[in-house]
């Protein structure tokens, strides 16, 4: 089914920039103090991270790795959104202005609070999790308790592998004090002599990051050891500090947490590369804006400490168990754990025995579902085009690649075959521009055309458009996607990815590229976009207009709703929309993965808005919007969040659904979720947390998806 030129015109009018703009000061304040502040927001969903740590039906090392991601996402969480109110209060009342949060002391306070009570009950899932380990002999050794044999191993390895990787501080003797990196943990040690002939001294040795966390040990038959790799130090520290004279030692983990925002700034004139190269660098020199450190730590250590980091009650001083930087536990062995049976993924029905990818593309549109759908019909998409002759070029964005990308292994095998290769890459993409700065050159290298983006703009649209020439005729097709194309996460990623040579379509895309690539990035461009709603342009105002014509109906008692799939929810100016909504009686559903700074619930409404938030083995990456539009209805899917700095800061992109088998499947799956009642929680005003419980079945939409899927497959 095609698209009309002129189906979502209604819906597409003047430039986001322009509408916020006509906002008044007033409206701004009014919104903000109908907002679940963001922050808190988001600790309510590392909250639900925390709950499937502590579920007891998930496999045990199932488990594991969700304290590891719990732990993860809190580091990133300090790093960039602590880091972040921080600088607010250092800027004062003008930086305020420019953000959601009015009072960032008030919520730094909140936020410690909450985080004090989720690492208490991290520590007791943790110490429930190792009771359970130990039922199935799995037995994670400190250096006290290592037997005879244990000990002779720990140490020939320490001799063989550590040693040579470890730099022992005496940090009171150093006038300088070392600057602590972060994502590192460092033993935090007191030497001292049974006899006191020796005054005490302290000491910091930083754990290599380049050597295995854990360490599998000889154990008996039928059991497992593992011991980590700072016990595998602490045990050795006699041995590391034996010229010294000392033979008393007392050690404890400490980690600082540092603002990771890079800055950069508006200069133009000074290359991206360079200013991204050079926030690198300075990363590792942020302000701590979190000190983590055993509760147990020897008290005039952890004075002396806090004194030379220059640190203070305001800091974020979290005392915790014994183990730090848990988030190594994503990695935590495996192999000693009963099998758990992964759910597989599989190639989508019309592409099982189909010779060519572009030839079932080019007939129909197709909607794969990651990572239901293998991930694979992509990497063969464009595996065909670059060994397709008729092909001439080949254009897309990349925001987040896998470490060994078989999507760059094609687009360099294009750029070899005489193709025109043009790869719009964001190096800017949060903890990843290292690895960009590394493909930028790799793909350089190869002759690939490799654009950087824009000022101040992000370009996080995932977008691809294939040009084949046939005769005269030139034929395109290409997908839009909601995730990120690498094919790692897109095992654990739900994402939904149209693959389409919807003419309509591929015009808007190529508008889309023209805008990216050319050099003064004018916005008039995208104002030639007439089918895909683009951010900065008209994103915000395009949703605006949908809940606006709900709005209407519902007064007008004709039937109207909204159904809203997102990672977070958190634009002010969309959320007051959906609250009009609401009170119109709108039927608005939603499932929000992560912050959702809506109220959800109010008495001056006609009807309360039902969301929920899953959280289970795939991580729910997928964007979908669906609204009933009398009877017309308008289906997306899109790259975007409704956030201000998708809305605003970033190049994003949005795809109507024309085609009814794909909106009936997207309509199921979006049921499925909607009626899960094992893994959902119910997003209330106050974020409890509660799980949601309703129906006589049990629904594990995860589950039920596949099964949806899989029957497909079949009929």
């Amino acid at each position: 089914m095609r698209l009309q030129k002129s189906e979502n015109l209604e819906i597409m009018t003047m430039p986001t920039a322009v509408i916020q703009k006509k906002v008044t000061r007033k409206k701004e304040t009014a919104e903000k103090k109908r907002l679940i502040p963001r922050d808190v927001s988001w600790l309510a969903f590392n909250a639900r991270v925390l709950q499937e740590a502590a579920d007891k039906t998930v496999p045990l090392y199932e488990r594991i790795r969700f304290l590891g991601i719990f732990s993860n996402n809190l580091d990133e969480f300090f790093r960039v959104r602590v880091a972040t109110l921080k600088r607010m209060l250092s800027f004062g009342k003008s930086a305020v202005k420019m953000h959601l949060e009015e009072n960032p002391g008030k919520i730094i306070d909140s936020i410690q609070t909450i985080v004090m009570e989720q690492q208490r009950e991290f520590d007791r899932i943790w110490k429930e999790i190792m009771a359970e380990m130990e039922a199935q002999h799995i037995f994670l050794r400190t250096e006290k308790q290592l037997n005879k044999e244990q000990q002779k191993f720990v140490l020939n390895y320490f001799n063989e592998q550590v040693r040579t990787n470890i730099i022992p501080l005496m940090i009171e003797s150093i006038q300088q004090f070392p600057i602590l990196r972060d994502k590192s943990i460092y033993l935090a040690v007191v030497l001292a002599r049974q006899d006191n002939s020796i005054g005490q001294k302290f000491a910091l040795i930083e754990i290599p990051s380049v050597l295995p966390r854990f360490i599998i040990l000889p154990a008996k038959p039928g059991e497992h050891d593992i011991i980590l790799l700072e016990d595998v130090v602490r045990f050795c520290l006699p041995h590391v500090f034996s010229y010294f004279g000392f033979d008393k030692f007392s050690s404890h983990i400490i980690k600082v947490t540092r603002d990771a925002e890079l800055d950069i700034d508006n200069d133009i004139a000074d290359s991206i590369i360079h200013q991204i190269e050079k926030g690198l660098k300075d990363r590792r020199k942020g302000k701590p804006v979190r000190f983590v450190y055993d509760k147990d730590i020897d008290p005039l250590l952890l004075e002396y400490l806090i004194r030379r980091l220059g640190l203070s009650g305001k800091d974020n001083l979290i005392p915790g168990a014994r183990i730090h930087n848990f988030k190594d536990f994503m990695d935590f062995p495996d192999t000693i754990f009963p099998p758990h049976s992964h759910r597989k993924s599989f190639i989508h029905p019309l592409f099982l025995n189909a010779s060519s990818v572009m030839h079932v593309v080019q007939r129909q549109d197709v909607m794969l579902h990651f990572p239901y759908h293998s991930f694979d019909t992509i990497i063969d998409l464009l595996r065909e085009a670059a060994i397709d002759p008729n092909v001439s070029s080949i254009k897309m964005t990349a925001y987040r690649l896998a470490r060994n990308s078989k999507i760059v292994n094609a687009l360099i095998n294009a750029a070899r075959n005489g193709k025109n290769v043009t790869v719009i890459l964001e190096l800017r993409a949060r903890f990843d521009e290292a690895a960009n700065l590394d493909w930028k050159a790799r793909l350089e290298e190869e002759g690939v055309k490799v654009m950087l983006g824009i000022p101040n703009m992000k370009i996080h649209a995932k977008l691809c458009v294939i040009k084949k020439r046939i005769g005269n005729k030139t034929i395109q097709c290409g997908f839009v996607s909601t995730g990120n194309l690498n094919e790692r996460t897109a095992r654990v990623y739900g994402d939904h990815c149209l693959l389409t040579a919807n003419r309509a379509i591929m015009a808007d895309i190529n508008k889309i590229f023209a805008y990216l690539e050319n050099g003064r990035h004018d916005i008039k461009v995208l104002e030639g976009c007439k089918t895909l709603p683009v951010s900065p342009l008209n994103m915000r105002n395009t949703f605006l207009r949908l809940i606006d014509r709900e709005i209407k109906n519902a007064r007008n008692k004709k039937k109207a709703s909204i159904i809203i799939k997102m990672n977070s929810l958190s634009d002010a100016a969309l959320i007051g929309k959906l609250y009009e909504a609401a009170k119109a009686g709108v039927d608005i559903k939603m499932v929000i993965r992560g912050i959702c700074c809506a109220y959800t619930e109010n008495k001056k409404w006609k009807k309360d808005i039902h969301a929920v938030s899953i959280v289970d083995e795939y991580l729910e990456h997928a964007r979908v919007f669906i609204f009933h539009h009398g009877g017309q209805e308008k289906v997306f899917i899109a790259s975007c969040d409704w956030m201000i700095r998708n809305l605003d800061h970033r190049v994003e992109a949005a795809v109507p659904i024309t085609d009814p088998a794909i909106r009936k499947e997207l309509h199921e799956i979006m049921k499925i979720q909607l009626s899960g009642n094992v893994k959902a929680r119910v997003l209330d005003n106050e974020q409890k947390n509660e799980y949601y419980r309703e129906g006589d079945k049990k629904i594990r939409s995860q589950v039920e998806i596949l099964k949806y899927l899989q029957e497909k497959q079949y009929q």
